[in-house]
């Protein structure tokens, strides 16, 4: 593996965090790093909540059954896209721009020295419905997933799941 590409390889999902706080400015960070992604027709239909109350966590944690360890983390990021500003009015597409701005946070925060954890929300028709009305969020906002962050208790190591059978040049 390149070195050059550690940010990378160290980028690894992390479901146990110390207790210490991530600061705003880590927070604003991953932000700024998501909104760096790409997206069609540079629409940006993402948008970001916030989640540092312990109890909020929480009760997501009742709505994400694999997603227990997220009452745990210091912050949540919840990644939502806006179906009214996304490129051709397209679910397809504002999934794909919400999933460049959630790598970019993943590997904004391995830079950073923290650990993350994407949680699927869509298609789950019940985390939608779930993470929209506790949320509060108006028709338009369409919940994508939640990422957990903290500092990690331990760092997993490097990996790279590469296969070259899964290659093909030219032609199938």
């Amino acid at each position: 593996m390149n070195s050059k590409l550690d940010f990378i390889f160290n980028r690894r999902s992390v479901r146990n965090f110390t207790a210490k706080a991530v600061s705003e400015e880590d927070i604003t960070e991953l932000l700024e790093a998501a909104m760096a992604a790409p997206s069609a027709c540079a629409k940006d239909p993402w948008r970001f909540i916030v989640v540092r109350n312990r109890e909020n966590l929480r009760q997501i944690t009742e709505l994400l059954p694999n997603g227990k360890f997220l009452a745990e983390a210091p912050v949540g990021i919840i990644v939502c896209g806006d179906i009214g500003s996304v490129h051709a009015g397209s679910e397809s597409y504002m999934l794909q721009d919400c999933s460049a701005a959630i790598e970019n946070i993943l590997l904004a925060a391995t830079a950073l020295g923290l650990g993350t954890c994407w949680l699927g929300v869509h298609p789950r028709t019940e985390r939608i419905t779930g993470i929209t009305n506790f949320f509060e969020l108006p028709a338009n906002i369409v919940p994508v997933s939640v990422i957990a962050a903290g500092h990690p208790e331990k760092m997993p190591g490097k990996n790279t799941r590469f296969m070259p059978n899964n290659i093909h040049w030219e032609k199938w």
